[in-house]
């Protein structure tokens, strides 16, 4: 069986990183992870999703270091298409474009094995301290 990168737009030949997003979760950096691709938001299934997976998407979502990969569809059943299958991420890719999986929409899976992240959160951004309302957010430790 063939892998490809994730990454990959192979109709319109050129490569573009896949935008991911967590939902359903309690927070930003927690919950179902979905992939957009040809302008369709669908799941991940979680055959062979684990940490080294995690890792990555919670890098490419800058939400930290990935604590957990649950599967089974912990952060509830998506709809729609489930778009990957059998992610193979090393952990050290900078996006979920660079990890080998099985070509977009192939699986053997349904919505009850959708993968999820946790994500330690982003501990890159603070509250200005100079700000009395707390709205100004900077890069950086203090």
């Amino acid at each position: 069986m063939p892998i490809f990168h994730l990454g990959l737009f192979w109709d319109s030949g050129v490569a573009n990183s896949a935008p991911i997003r967590l939902v359903s979760g309690p927070s930003r950096c927690a919950g179902r992870l979905e992939v957009l691709w040809k302008q369709q938001w669908g799941t991940v299934c979680d055959d062979s999703w684990d940490l080294s997976d995690a890792m990555v998407a919670c890098r490419q979502l800058d939400c930290g270091d990935a604590l957990s990969a649950p599967g089974s569809a912990h952060f509830g059943q998506g709809t729609g298409h489930i778009w990957l299958d059998d992610m193979n991420c090393t952990g050290t890719e900078a996006d979920l474009s660079a990890c080998r999986t099985r070509p977009w929409g192939e699986h053997n899976c349904n919505h009850e094995e959708d993968a999820g992240v946790v994500c330690s959160g982003n501990s890159h951004l603070h509250l200005s301290p100079c700000d009395p309302k707390g709205a100004v957010l900077r890069r950086g430790t203090f």
